[in-house]
Protein backbone atom coordinates (compact mmCIF):
# COMPACT_ATOMS: atom_id res chain seq x y z
CA UNK A 1 0.00 0.00 0.00
CA UNK A 2 1.27 3.48 -1.01
CA UNK A 3 1.93 5.70 2.12
CA UNK A 4 -0.66 8.91 2.31
CA UNK A 5 1.22 12.10 2.33
CA UNK A 6 -2.26 13.61 3.69
CA UNK A 7 -2.23 15.01 7.27
CA UNK A 8 -3.62 12.98 9.58
CA UNK A 9 -6.53 14.60 12.23
CA UNK A 10 -8.45 12.33 14.79
CA UNK A 11 -10.73 15.20 15.35
CA UNK A 12 -12.53 15.08 12.38
CA UNK A 13 -12.82 11.20 12.23
CA UNK A 14 -15.71 8.46 13.80
CA UNK A 15 -15.69 5.09 14.83
CA UNK A 16 -17.39 2.95 12.08
CA UNK A 17 -17.90 0.25 14.65
CA UNK A 18 -21.69 -1.02 14.44
CA UNK A 19 -21.58 -2.15 17.58
CA UNK A 20 -19.40 0.72 19.44
CA UNK A 21 -21.63 3.15 22.03
CA UNK A 22 -19.45 6.52 20.00
CA UNK A 23 -20.81 4.79 16.77
CA UNK A 24 -21.34 8.12 14.23
CA UNK A 25 -19.81 10.60 16.71
CA UNK A 26 -17.53 13.23 15.28
CA UNK A 27 -15.15 15.51 17.90
CA UNK A 28 -16.39 13.07 20.57
CA UNK A 29 -12.90 13.01 21.66
CA UNK A 30 -12.48 9.31 21.83
CA UNK A 31 -10.56 8.67 18.50
CA UNK A 32 -6.76 8.93 18.41
CA UNK A 33 -4.16 8.12 15.94
CA UNK A 34 -3.27 4.57 16.43
CA UNK A 35 -0.39 4.77 13.02
CA UNK A 36 1.32 7.09 10.64
CA UNK A 37 3.00 4.47 8.10
CA UNK A 38 -0.05 3.04 7.59
CA UNK A 39 -2.92 5.69 8.41
CA UNK A 40 -4.78 3.97 11.17
CA UNK A 41 -7.12 5.19 14.20
CA UNK A 42 -8.15 3.57 17.30
CA UNK A 43 -11.62 4.54 18.91
CA UNK A 44 -11.29 4.34 23.31
CA UNK A 45 -15.09 3.66 23.72
CA UNK A 46 -14.75 -0.04 21.66
CA UNK A 47 -11.11 -0.79 21.59
CA UNK A 48 -11.11 -1.32 17.90
CA UNK A 49 -8.81 -0.12 15.08
CA UNK A 50 -9.93 0.96 11.72
CA UNK A 51 -7.88 2.01 8.57
CA UNK A 52 -8.35 6.15 7.63
CA UNK A 53 -9.51 4.98 4.07
CA UNK A 54 -12.90 2.89 5.81
CA UNK A 55 -15.59 3.96 4.32
CA UNK A 56 -14.23 5.51 1.26
CA UNK A 57 -13.96 4.67 -2.65
CA UNK A 58 -9.99 3.57 -1.86
CA UNK A 59 -11.00 1.17 0.65
CA UNK A 60 -9.48 -2.53 0.00
CA UNK A 61 -7.24 -0.59 -3.29
CA UNK A 62 -3.48 -1.18 -3.48
CA UNK A 63 -2.82 0.89 -6.73
CA UNK A 64 -1.57 4.41 -6.23
CA UNK A 65 -4.08 7.07 -5.36
CA UNK A 66 -2.64 9.78 -7.85
CA UNK A 67 -3.58 6.63 -9.99
CA UNK A 68 -6.85 5.70 -9.49
CA UNK A 69 -7.91 9.58 -9.00
CA UNK A 70 -6.45 10.26 -12.49
CA UNK A 71 -8.41 7.67 -14.21
CA UNK A 72 -11.88 8.11 -12.51
CA UNK A 73 -11.42 11.80 -13.50
CA UNK A 74 -11.77 10.88 -17.03
CA UNK A 75 -14.37 8.35 -16.57
CA UNK A 76 -16.61 11.38 -15.16
CA UNK A 77 -15.93 13.26 -18.31
CA UNK A 78 -16.92 10.81 -20.66
CA UNK A 79 -13.52 9.08 -21.51
CA UNK A 80 -14.08 5.97 -23.35
CA UNK A 81 -13.08 2.77 -21.65
CA UNK A 82 -10.47 1.58 -23.98
CA UNK A 83 -8.20 4.67 -23.83
CA UNK A 84 -7.61 4.54 -20.44
CA UNK A 85 -6.93 0.69 -21.19
CA UNK A 86 -4.14 1.88 -23.67
CA UNK A 87 -3.12 4.84 -21.76
CA UNK A 88 -2.82 3.17 -18.59
CA UNK A 89 -2.24 -0.72 -19.27
CA UNK A 90 -4.39 -1.12 -16.81
CA UNK A 91 -6.97 -4.52 -17.36
CA UNK A 92 -10.26 -3.45 -18.93
CA UNK A 93 -12.22 -5.24 -15.62
CA UNK A 94 -9.89 -3.16 -13.84
CA UNK A 95 -11.11 0.39 -15.29
CA UNK A 96 -15.05 -1.14 -15.42
CA UNK A 97 -14.76 -2.43 -11.67
CA UNK A 98 -13.18 1.50 -10.22
CA UNK A 99 -16.14 2.94 -12.35
CA UNK A 100 -18.79 1.19 -9.80
CA UNK A 101 -16.74 1.39 -7.20
CA UNK A 102 -16.98 5.45 -7.81
CA UNK A 103 -20.48 5.30 -9.19
CA UNK A 104 -21.79 3.61 -5.15
CA UNK A 105 -19.25 6.33 -3.96
CA UNK A 106 -20.84 9.44 -5.41
CA UNK A 107 -24.38 7.78 -4.73
CA UNK A 108 -23.71 7.31 -0.92
CA UNK A 109 -22.44 11.41 -1.16
CA UNK A 110 -25.64 12.15 -3.17
CA UNK A 111 -27.99 10.88 -1.00
CA UNK A 112 -26.24 12.15 2.52
CA UNK A 113 -25.96 15.63 0.94
CA UNK A 114 -28.41 16.09 -1.65
CA UNK A 115 -30.92 14.21 -0.45
CA UNK A 116 -30.88 15.63 2.72
CA UNK A 117 -33.80 17.93 2.42
CA UNK A 118 -32.44 21.35 2.43
CA UNK A 119 -32.52 22.51 -1.18
CA UNK A 120 -34.82 25.72 -1.54
CA UNK A 121 -36.49 24.70 -5.11
CA UNK A 122 -39.30 26.58 -6.51
CA UNK A 123 -38.64 25.45 -9.87
CA UNK A 124 -38.17 21.55 -11.03
CA UNK A 125 -37.86 19.98 -14.75
CA UNK A 126 -37.99 16.26 -15.05
CA UNK A 127 -37.32 14.74 -18.46
CA UNK A 128 -36.52 10.60 -19.53
CA UNK A 129 -33.71 9.69 -21.98
CA UNK A 130 -33.92 6.64 -24.16
CA UNK A 131 -30.54 4.24 -24.45
CA UNK A 132 -29.92 1.26 -26.29
CA UNK A 133 -28.77 -1.32 -24.21
CA UNK A 134 -27.95 -5.55 -25.62
CA UNK A 135 -30.80 -7.35 -26.00
CA UNK A 136 -32.88 -4.50 -23.55
CA UNK A 137 -34.49 -0.57 -24.11
CA UNK A 138 -33.19 1.39 -20.80
CA UNK A 139 -34.92 4.17 -19.55
CA UNK A 140 -32.72 7.14 -17.21
CA UNK A 141 -35.21 9.61 -15.61
CA UNK A 142 -33.30 12.76 -14.57
CA UNK A 143 -34.66 15.24 -12.37
CA UNK A 144 -32.85 19.23 -12.29
CA UNK A 145 -33.68 22.00 -9.98
CA UNK A 146 -33.80 25.46 -12.39
CA UNK A 147 -32.76 28.09 -10.15
CA UNK A 148 -29.10 26.60 -8.93
CA UNK A 149 -28.92 23.93 -11.84
CA UNK A 150 -28.54 21.45 -9.23
CA UNK A 151 -29.01 17.53 -10.69
CA UNK A 152 -31.66 16.29 -7.78
CA UNK A 153 -32.13 12.84 -8.88
CA UNK A 154 -32.16 10.00 -11.13
CA UNK A 155 -33.38 6.47 -12.13
CA UNK A 156 -33.05 3.72 -14.24
CA UNK A 157 -35.60 1.25 -15.36
CA UNK A 158 -36.23 -0.85 -18.74
CA UNK A 159 -39.56 0.25 -18.48
CA UNK A 160 -41.17 3.96 -19.13
CA UNK A 161 -44.21 3.70 -16.75
CA UNK A 162 -46.01 5.42 -13.32
CA UNK A 163 -43.28 3.61 -11.25
CA UNK A 164 -40.35 5.31 -12.86
CA UNK A 165 -41.75 8.43 -13.04
CA UNK A 166 -42.81 7.52 -9.16
CA UNK A 167 -39.25 6.41 -7.95
CA UNK A 168 -37.72 9.67 -9.46
CA UNK A 169 -40.35 12.41 -7.49
CA UNK A 170 -39.94 10.45 -4.24
CA UNK A 171 -36.30 11.24 -5.03
CA UNK A 172 -36.69 14.39 -5.79
CA UNK A 173 -38.81 15.06 -3.07
CA UNK A 174 -36.00 14.37 -0.36
CA UNK A 175 -34.01 16.84 -1.74
CA UNK A 176 -36.64 19.98 -1.09
CA UNK A 177 -37.87 21.64 1.95
CA UNK A 178 -41.51 22.65 1.93
CA UNK A 179 -42.05 25.85 0.13
CA UNK A 180 -45.32 27.48 -0.36
CA UNK A 181 -45.40 27.65 -4.50
CA UNK A 182 -43.52 24.89 -6.69
CA UNK A 183 -43.26 24.83 -10.41
CA UNK A 184 -43.04 21.53 -12.25
CA UNK A 185 -42.27 21.34 -15.95
CA UNK A 186 -42.27 18.39 -17.53
CA UNK A 187 -42.72 16.40 -20.78
CA UNK A 188 -46.62 14.92 -22.23
CA UNK A 189 -46.16 11.90 -20.41
CA UNK A 190 -49.66 11.32 -18.97
CA UNK A 191 -48.08 9.62 -15.87
CA UNK A 192 -46.10 12.37 -14.99
CA UNK A 193 -49.38 15.07 -12.71
CA UNK A 194 -50.59 12.46 -10.69
CA UNK A 195 -46.80 11.38 -9.74
CA UNK A 196 -46.26 14.76 -9.02
CA UNK A 197 -49.05 15.06 -6.59
CA UNK A 198 -48.26 11.89 -4.65
CA UNK A 199 -44.76 13.03 -4.01
CA UNK A 200 -45.65 17.09 -3.18
CA UNK A 201 -47.99 16.25 -0.33
CA UNK A 202 -47.65 16.38 3.12
CA UNK A 203 -50.24 14.83 5.53
CA UNK A 204 -52.59 17.89 7.57
CA UNK A 205 -54.77 17.09 10.17
CA UNK A 206 -57.84 18.55 10.33
CA UNK A 207 -60.10 17.48 13.00
CA UNK A 208 -58.83 17.24 16.73
CA UNK A 209 -58.22 14.26 18.48
CA UNK A 210 -58.39 10.51 17.10
CA UNK A 211 -58.85 9.85 13.17
CA UNK A 212 -56.09 9.67 10.43
CA UNK A 213 -54.04 12.68 8.78
CA UNK A 214 -55.22 13.99 5.14
CA UNK A 215 -53.02 13.98 2.26
CA UNK A 216 -52.87 17.00 0.64
CA UNK A 217 -50.34 18.57 -1.62
CA UNK A 218 -48.64 21.49 -1.20
CA UNK A 219 -50.16 24.82 -1.57
CA UNK A 220 -49.56 26.77 -5.09
CA UNK A 221 -48.12 23.66 -6.25
CA UNK A 222 -48.27 24.36 -10.31
CA UNK A 223 -47.31 21.56 -13.43
CA UNK A 224 -46.75 23.18 -16.38
CA UNK A 225 -46.82 20.48 -19.63
CA UNK A 226 -44.53 21.12 -22.61
CA UNK A 227 -45.49 19.36 -25.76
CA UNK A 228 -43.12 19.38 -28.74
CA UNK A 229 -44.97 18.24 -32.22
CA UNK A 230 -42.28 16.67 -34.75
CA UNK A 231 -42.16 16.25 -38.54
CA UNK A 232 -39.61 14.75 -40.40
CA UNK A 233 -37.32 15.33 -37.17
CA UNK A 234 -38.29 18.58 -36.96
CA UNK A 235 -40.30 20.51 -34.18
CA UNK A 236 -43.01 22.17 -35.75
CA UNK A 237 -45.01 22.96 -32.89
CA UNK A 238 -44.77 23.70 -29.42
CA UNK A 239 -48.42 23.40 -27.39
CA UNK A 240 -47.77 24.75 -23.84
CA UNK A 241 -50.35 24.29 -20.89
CA UNK A 242 -50.76 24.64 -16.94
CA UNK A 243 -52.10 21.05 -15.64
CA UNK A 244 -52.20 21.82 -12.19
CA UNK A 245 -52.71 25.10 -10.43
CA UNK A 246 -53.26 28.79 -11.96
CA UNK A 247 -51.61 30.01 -14.58
CA UNK A 248 -50.93 33.57 -13.19
CA UNK A 249 -48.94 31.68 -10.12
CA UNK A 250 -47.23 29.29 -12.54
CA UNK A 251 -46.36 32.21 -14.69
CA UNK A 252 -44.77 34.10 -11.42
CA UNK A 253 -42.83 31.19 -10.33
CA UNK A 254 -41.14 30.98 -13.98
CA UNK A 255 -40.02 34.68 -13.58
CA UNK A 256 -38.85 34.18 -10.14
CA UNK A 257 -36.34 31.54 -11.22
CA UNK A 258 -35.05 33.08 -14.33
CA UNK A 259 -35.81 30.39 -16.53
CA UNK A 260 -37.52 32.72 -19.28
CA UNK A 261 -40.70 33.93 -20.47
CA UNK A 262 -42.43 30.97 -21.82
CA UNK A 263 -42.92 27.23 -19.93
CA UNK A 264 -40.32 25.30 -21.11
CA UNK A 265 -37.80 22.01 -20.61
CA UNK A 266 -34.90 23.25 -21.85
CA UNK A 267 -32.81 23.23 -18.75
CA UNK A 268 -33.30 19.36 -17.85
CA UNK A 269 -32.61 18.84 -22.29
CA UNK A 270 -29.40 20.66 -21.61
CA UNK A 271 -28.59 18.39 -19.00
CA UNK A 272 -29.13 15.42 -20.45
CA UNK A 273 -27.19 16.31 -23.12
CA UNK A 274 -24.02 16.17 -20.57
CA UNK A 275 -25.60 13.38 -19.50
CA UNK A 276 -24.98 11.91 -23.23
CA UNK A 277 -21.66 13.54 -23.92
CA UNK A 278 -20.29 11.48 -20.50
CA UNK A 279 -21.38 8.71 -20.49
CA UNK A 280 -20.95 6.74 -23.39
CA UNK A 281 -24.10 3.83 -23.01
CA UNK A 282 -26.26 6.94 -23.15
CA UNK A 283 -25.05 8.03 -27.01
CA UNK A 284 -27.58 7.42 -29.80
CA UNK A 285 -24.95 5.62 -31.82
CA UNK A 286 -22.33 3.91 -30.46
CA UNK A 287 -20.99 0.69 -29.57
CA UNK A 288 -20.90 0.97 -26.32
CA UNK A 289 -24.35 -0.23 -25.60
CA UNK A 290 -25.15 -1.17 -21.79
CA UNK A 291 -25.23 -4.45 -20.77
CA UNK A 292 -26.62 -4.74 -17.09
CA UNK A 293 -28.34 -1.70 -15.31
CA UNK A 294 -26.29 -1.38 -12.54
CA UNK A 295 -23.49 -0.06 -14.73
CA UNK A 296 -25.35 2.46 -16.25
CA UNK A 297 -26.82 3.45 -12.20
CA UNK A 298 -23.56 3.92 -11.27
CA UNK A 299 -22.03 5.99 -14.36
CA UNK A 300 -25.42 7.98 -13.73
CA UNK A 301 -24.60 8.50 -10.21
CA UNK A 302 -20.82 9.22 -10.88
CA UNK A 303 -21.22 11.79 -13.43
CA UNK A 304 -24.58 13.67 -11.73
CA UNK A 305 -22.14 13.89 -8.45
CA UNK A 306 -19.51 15.67 -10.01
CA UNK A 307 -21.18 17.68 -11.89
CA UNK A 308 -22.91 19.18 -8.49
CA UNK A 309 -19.63 19.16 -6.76
CA UNK A 310 -16.46 19.14 -8.65
CA UNK A 311 -17.07 20.93 -12.06
CA UNK A 312 -17.69 24.81 -12.18
CA UNK A 313 -21.12 25.79 -13.98
CA UNK A 314 -20.79 28.09 -17.02
CA UNK A 315 -23.93 30.07 -16.73
CA UNK A 316 -23.58 29.75 -12.79
CA UNK A 317 -20.31 31.86 -12.76
CA UNK A 318 -21.08 34.35 -14.72
CA UNK A 319 -21.24 38.00 -13.76
CA UNK A 320 -25.60 37.74 -13.87
CA UNK A 321 -25.21 35.08 -10.94
CA UNK A 322 -22.45 34.85 -8.74
CA UNK A 323 -19.10 36.39 -10.47
CA UNK A 324 -16.95 33.61 -10.30
CA UNK A 325 -16.16 29.86 -10.61
CA UNK A 326 -19.46 28.03 -8.98
CA UNK A 327 -20.67 24.50 -9.05
CA UNK A 328 -24.46 23.57 -8.61
CA UNK A 329 -23.99 22.62 -5.17
CA UNK A 330 -22.33 26.03 -4.35
CA UNK A 331 -25.21 27.55 -6.07
CA UNK A 332 -27.48 25.81 -3.70
CA UNK A 333 -25.62 26.39 -0.41
CA UNK A 334 -24.82 22.46 0.26
CA UNK A 335 -20.91 23.82 0.12
CA UNK A 336 -19.15 26.47 -0.06
CA UNK A 337 -15.94 25.34 -2.22
CA UNK A 338 -15.42 23.49 -5.42
CA UNK A 339 -14.63 20.00 -4.53
CA UNK A 340 -11.21 18.00 -5.88
CA UNK A 341 -11.69 14.16 -7.05
CA UNK A 342 -9.74 12.95 -4.64
CA UNK A 343 -12.51 14.63 -1.67
CA UNK A 344 -14.93 13.31 -3.40
CA UNK A 345 -13.73 9.71 -3.57
CA UNK A 346 -11.93 10.18 0.06
CA UNK A 347 -15.29 11.43 1.54
CA UNK A 348 -17.02 9.80 4.28
CA UNK A 349 -20.81 9.60 4.99
CA UNK A 350 -21.64 9.62 8.89
CA UNK A 351 -23.62 6.84 9.54
CA UNK A 352 -27.04 7.89 12.13
CA UNK A 353 -26.23 7.62 15.79
CA UNK A 354 -28.62 4.90 16.47
CA UNK A 355 -28.65 1.80 14.78
CA UNK A 356 -31.69 0.92 13.13
CA UNK A 357 -34.64 -1.33 15.16
CA UNK A 358 -34.30 -5.19 14.36
CA UNK A 359 -37.52 -6.25 12.97
CA UNK A 360 -39.42 -8.27 15.40
CA UNK A 361 -39.61 -11.95 15.68
CA UNK A 362 -42.26 -13.61 13.98
CA UNK A 363 -45.29 -14.83 16.42
CA UNK A 364 -45.41 -18.42 16.01
CA UNK A 365 -49.44 -20.04 15.18
CA UNK A 366 -51.34 -22.14 17.84
CA UNK A 367 -52.35 -25.47 16.92
CA UNK A 368 -50.73 -28.05 14.86
CA UNK A 369 -48.75 -26.91 12.07
CA UNK A 370 -49.76 -28.19 9.04
CA UNK A 371 -48.73 -31.09 6.96
CA UNK A 372 -46.67 -29.39 4.68
CA UNK A 373 -44.79 -27.50 7.59
CA UNK A 374 -44.17 -30.42 9.63
CA UNK A 375 -40.66 -31.25 9.33
CA UNK A 376 -39.37 -34.63 8.61
CA UNK A 377 -38.12 -36.87 11.32
CA UNK A 378 -35.13 -36.66 12.36
CA UNK A 379 -32.44 -39.84 10.56
CA UNK A 380 -30.05 -40.96 13.17
CA UNK A 381 -26.62 -40.35 12.76
CA UNK A 382 -24.28 -42.57 11.59
CA UNK A 383 -21.46 -43.23 14.39
CA UNK A 384 -17.98 -42.22 13.37
CA UNK A 385 -14.78 -44.52 13.65
CA UNK A 386 -15.42 -48.26 13.97
CA UNK A 387 -18.32 -50.68 15.24
CA UNK A 388 -18.52 -51.75 18.78
CA UNK A 389 -17.54 -55.25 19.68
CA UNK A 390 -21.44 -56.60 20.44
CA UNK A 391 -22.30 -55.45 16.63
CA UNK A 392 -19.19 -57.05 14.95
CA UNK A 393 -20.11 -60.25 17.32
CA UNK A 394 -23.64 -59.95 15.54
CA UNK A 395 -22.31 -59.53 12.13
CA UNK A 396 -20.36 -62.84 12.50
CA UNK A 397 -22.91 -64.57 13.81
CA UNK A 398 -25.34 -64.06 11.35
CA UNK A 399 -22.67 -64.78 8.60
CA UNK A 400 -21.81 -68.31 10.11
CA UNK A 401 -25.40 -69.22 10.19
CA UNK A 402 -25.95 -68.26 6.91
CA UNK A 403 -23.11 -70.00 5.34
CA UNK A 404 -24.38 -73.53 7.26
CA UNK A 405 -27.86 -73.12 6.24
CA UNK A 406 -26.42 -72.79 2.66
CA UNK A 407 -23.89 -76.39 3.33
Amino acid sequence: MQKSTEPMDASEQFCPNEACSARGKVGAGNISIHGRKRPRYKCHSCKKTFSARKGTFFEGLRTEEEKVTMVVTLLSYGCPLQAIVHAFGLDERTVAAWQKRAGEQCQRVHIALVEAGKVKSQHIQADEIRAKGRKIIVWMALAMDVTTRLWLAGTVSQHRDHTLIDRLLQHARACCQFVQGLLVSTDGFAAYPKSIVRAFREKVKKQAGRGRCALEAWPDLCIATVIKHTKKKRVVEITRKVARGTHEKAKELLLLTKAGTEFNTAFIERLNGTFRERLASLTRKCRHAAARMETLEAGMYLIGCTYNFCFPHQELSKKAYFGGPTTPAMAAALTDHIWGMRELLMYKVVPPLCRPAEPAPLKRSRGRPPKCVQAAPAQPKRSRGRPPKYILAQVLAAARAREAFTS
